[in-house]
């Protein structure tokens, strides 16, 4: 048995140490381990591998999500393309959000969008030439991706979406829920690059675009439609029943699309969800883009 003096030396008096003569405090007895009397031994770690990430966490709310997320459960954030719902980014302006999506993705602002004034340009330094590979000064820490950034861009409304209640379509589908009555589609301007197929989730914060709601045969994230500005495409976001196209003189479809892959649509397709909805993407008639413009 050992003691350890004042100074961390060990000595095998318990009076004075025999390194550096200070006086022991008799408390402080150490055992073989280095340990004082009565303390536990520190058990040595335990040897793991890397670890493997089991989750993935939100980086707009933080709250940890199943690996395998395609969306954040807490806030609705989208894992694959960073966008914030649109009820979450309602409080942005639009003419900003669209400069600032614009800037990130490249796209050309559209005419009628707000620019802030331009900052006279402050004298440049020598030094400040020097920087990393973005332009950036060396030293200067860049800033993230602001939430404007995530918000894709709104268009001119020269597309719409007509949403049908289709009978043909529900009598292959087996539904246990009774069909709504069929009549007039609902026309649904299609104002951004990026609109949401599904049903609102308050709790979710998920507001689609293309609002399916009354259709329980929907998932709430059921698909995308993107556009390029000329050709428009269609990607299911893994929903419970799957996506469907057909042609407008075809039977109908038996097979859902893939999950993941865009599939382009032709002018005759339809897009085929739930237990009753058609959707039907075409150009936006003059009406129709008068009204809008006028609204």
């Amino acid at each position: 048995m050992s003691s350890v003096c004042p100074n961390g030396h060990d000595s095998a008096a318990d009076d004075y140490c025999d390194t550096c003569g200070a006086t022991i405090d008799p408390g402080a007895r150490a055992s073989a381990s280095g340990a004082p009397d009565g303390a536990a031994a520190p058990s040595p770690a335990a040897t793991v591998g890397p670890a493997i990430p089991t989750s993935q966490t939100c980086p707009h709310c933080g709250t940890d999500n199943v690996l395998e997320s395609l969306f954040c459960e807490a806030c609705g954030y989208d894992f694959t393309t960073g966008v914030m719902p649109r009820e979450v980014l309602a409080g942005v302006g639009a003419a900003e959000a669209e400069s600032g999506a614009a800037a990130a993705q490249g796209v050309p602002e559209s005419p009628g969008s707000l620019e802030a004034p331009e900052s006279p340009e402050a004298p440049q330094s020598p030094e400040a030439g020097a920087g990393t590979a973005s332009g950036a000064p060396t030293g200067t820490a860049t800033s993230p991706p602001t939430l404007q950034q995530t918000i894709p861009p709104t268009i001119a409304m020269e597309w719409v979406a007509e949403v049908w209640i289709d009978p043909e379509w529900y009598d292959g589908q087996e539904a246990e829920e009774p069909m709504p009555s069929p009549g007039l589609p609902t026309i649904v301007p299609l104002t951004v690059r990026s609109a949401l197929i599904g049903r609102v989730s308050a709790s979710k914060h998920i507001t689609p675009d293309i609002d399916c709601t009354t259709d329980s045969g929907v998932s709430r994230r059921h698909a995308q439609l993107t556009t390029d500005g000329t050709r428009w495409f269609i990607e299911d976001l893994g929903s419970s029943n799957g996506t469907f196209i057909g042609d407008a003189g075809g039977a109908l479809p038996e097979d859902p699309i893939d999950v993941g892959p865009k599939r382009e649509l032709d002018d005759d397709d339809r897009i085929y969800v739930g237990a009753w909805t058609r959707i039907v993407v075409r150009r936006a008639t003059d009406e129709e883009t008068a009204a809008a413009a006028e609204g």
